[in-house]
């Protein structure tokens, strides 16, 4: 079986059908822990259509090098996927490439990490040519360590081919000049996509339109917000990792301001930091942000944990200190005894059900006040002539006073950092006296 043949179309969903999980239990986690992590590795491997047949946890005392765990427990492993007829093993861990090879030996099976799940699924969900760019990038320098021959022997070859193959230069070679040729290109085409993608972020900041981005866990019901508030066409599925691709879209509040919201991949426990690297051009639309919404699944047990994994990835991207309006979904299928706990827990969060509607109609009130969180009240005096600065201040800003003289239009008002910018030549102070 050789590995390097199917790197681009994807492992699982290429040759394996069933599967044996495999979760290492490593000293000082919980039952709960464990259970969790099986769950979450049975739904991702259910995204990629495979037939789970068993899945366990497994203990480690101590892990080893050669196969993670002790030789004993591996052969116990190895022997359950045989006695289950299973295409593969997948590890909720990754794996070195001596481990997985170890273990392809052993098993005589297809081995998987949790990485190269996770990679397959990535590739699968890509659709734009800067997503399917920045997977392929990951998925090369992931499958760089991993080259093997599609056949055993390594003997050198000799009289290369046309330049292709040097004197004494074996075939894992040649594979290993490919693909680095190959990255390399991928990397100059991903600067240019993110060259372009960084023109038109620019050209959309010349617009001071404040810009939210949508955040979460994986399958918390980010794209069916955004669908649900801008009417965007956009796919919608129950699946993990079903939005890889920004999607920004214009939405208008009830007090006329307007608001730019911006939909972002999913995250999840572990994400390989690759990943995180590899999106690093599509998750500055996050750091970009004037604030964030951070979408719950509230019917999830593990909603806290989710909670914490995306603080945390937050905190990698620079994006942590962004002010948060935390939003509960799917209130509709949680019970009242954890509905109330996390309201309690949560007081300044919004609960709402995007399937039913319910308790979305305190959203956009909501998004109101994040506008015009932590700004000052400024005083404005705007050229008489220029109306159009006026539009723009009641357009994305509060005004709690307009006078009009010979000087100019004066307006007291809060506005979005943006907005002040443009109008600091117009700006005369602040005003201490005036809420808005």
């Amino acid at each position: 079986m050789n590995r390097s043949d199917h790197e681009a179309e994807g492992i699982l969903s290429t040759y394996a059908e069933t599967a044996l999980l495999v979760v290492p239990r490593f000293p000082g986690q919980s039952d709960h822990d464990c259970t969790a992590a099986l769950s979450e590795l049975a739904s991702l491997v259910d995204t990629m259509g495979l037939e789970v047949r068993e899945g366990l946890i497994a203990p480690v005392r101590e892990p080893k090098s050669r196969y993670l765990f002790g030789s004993g427990k591996a052969q116990e492993i190895a022997d359950l996927a045989e006695e289950l007829e299973v295409d593969c093993i997948i590890f909720d861990e990754d794996l070195s490439p001596s481990q997985q090879r170890n273990w392809e030996t052993l098993s005589r099976r297809c081995v998987i990490d949790r990485h190269e799940v996770i990679l397959d699924i990535f590739a699968s969900r890509a659709s734009t040519r800067e997503a399917v760019l920045q997977v392929g990038l990951a998925r090369m320098e992931y499958s760089l360590p991993r080259l093997t021959r599609a056949w055993t022997h390594l003997s050198r070859q000799r009289g290369g081919s046309r330049g292709t193959r040097g004197e004494g230069e074996t075939q894992l070679e040649v594979d290993r000049r490919i693909v680095l040729r190959r990255i390399a290109r991928m990397k100059e085409e991903l600067e240019q996509v993110r060259r372009n993608r960084s023109t038109m972020r620019k050209q959309r900041e010349s617009v001071p339109v404040p810009t939210a981005a949508i955040v979460g866990y994986t399958n918390a019901g980010k794209s069916s917000l955004l669908h649900k508030l801008t009417g965007a066409d956009l796919l919608i599925e129950d699946k993990l990792f079903a939005t890889l691709d920004p999607t920004t879209r214009r939405i208008k509040l009830e007090g006329g301001n307007e608001l730019l919201l911006t939909d972002t991949v999913g995250f999840i426990r572990k994400l390989p930091h690759d990943l995180v690297d590899a999106f690093k051009s599509t998750l500055e639309e996050t750091v970009l942000a004037d604030f964030l919404l951070h979408i719950l699944d509230a019917s999830n047990p593990e909603v806290e944990d989710h909670m914490a994994v995306t603080r945390q990835v937050l905190k990698e991207i620079g994006a942590g200190d962004k002010p948060v309006l935390t939003c509960f979904n799917k209130t509709d299928a949680c019970d009242r005894e954890t509905l109330d706990h996390l309201m309690l827990r949560y007081p300044g969060a919004v609960f709402f059900s995007v399937r039913s509607g319910e308790g979305l109609d305190k959203l956009p009130e909501a998004l109101e006040k994040m506008l015009y969180h932590g700004l000052e009240v400024d005083r404005f005096l705007i050229p008489p002539d220029r109306h159009d600065l006026v539009a723009l201040v009641h357009r994305n800003g509060k005004v709690s006073r307009e006078e009009y003289s010979e000087e100019g239009i004066l307006l007291v008002a809060r506005v979005p950092d943006k907005v002040r910018g443009l109008l600091k030549e117009f700006r005369t102070g602040r005003d201490q006296n005036v809420r808005v």
